[in-house]
């Protein structure tokens, strides 16, 4: 049976088939759950040939009226969704580099049944101590990752052009009315260059407006009010 065969089966018990009855024109929860398989195959990205990072934090926007009609039963929708990824990630043997989140909300520019994925690799820093070392999110974090810190949060530089932005399709979101959609990328190599999109307030390293960076240890990026380090170690 699939992991999809079972997720089915196993919300239609938890509510007694309502889903089959209420949602025979709108988003199916399958539909969903099939969505973030693909979104964590789509965005897997090799870290090396024993680690293979893809996303633990999942967006699901929903037109108001689909919306609605879900919220009844979010609160399981949303645990047979993480129970999902977790299933399918040691499945494909991929490394997830935190607690997995679902998180589903309403877009009113949506129509009825479209709705919209994001996802990002994201590592509480405040999370690895020394209990965790051994562990595969410990390990993530800590051995040599490149990764840009917000606060007590940390996202991995895992992919070739990594963008940073207030928009629904970057790679790093901020939500601050001083980004632009796409606001900035980094580039990996050697070394990682960070570069300004065209932006419309900017991208600043010490108080200085940049258009293209390389990117040190320690290096300072402020976005709107937002402020990104660079750690590479």
């Amino acid at each position: 049976m699939s992991l999809l065969t079972r997720f089915e089966d196993s919300l239609d018990r938890m509510v007694n088939g309502a889903f089959a009855k209420a949602f025979k024109a709108e988003v199916q929860p399958v539909e969903i759950a099939s969505a973030l398989q693909r979104e964590l195959n789509d965005r897997a990205a090799i870290i090396d040939r024993n680690r293979t990072v893809v996303p633990n934090v999942f967006h699901i926007e929903l037109s108001t009226h689909d919306y609605t009609r879900l919220a009844v039963f979010r609160d399981a929708l949303q645990t047979e969704l993480t129970n999902l990824v977790k299933s399918y990630a040691q499945e494909q043997r991929y490394t997830l580099l935190g607690g997995v989140q679902i998180v589903i909300s309403q877009d009113d520019e949506l129509d009825t049944g479209i709705f919209r994925v994001r996802s990002e690799a994201r590592a509480e820093v405040a999370a690895v101590t020394s209990s965790d070392l051994d562990s595969e999110a410990g390990a993530a974090v800590i051995a040599h990752q490149p990764r840009l810190e917000v606060g007590r949060t940390a996202y991995p530089l895992v992919r070739a052009v990594t963008r940073i932005g207030r928009g629904a399709d970057v790679d790093i979101r901020i939500d601050d009315p001083g980004a632009s959609r796409n606001h900035a990328e980094i580039i990996m190599g050697a070394p990682l260059i960070l570069r300004d999109l065209n932006s419309t307030n900017g991208t600043t390293v010490d108080g200085q407006r940049v258009t293209e960076l390389e990117l040190r240890e320690g290096t300072a990026i402020k976005i709107g009010s937002t402020t990104l380090i660079f750690r590479n170690s």
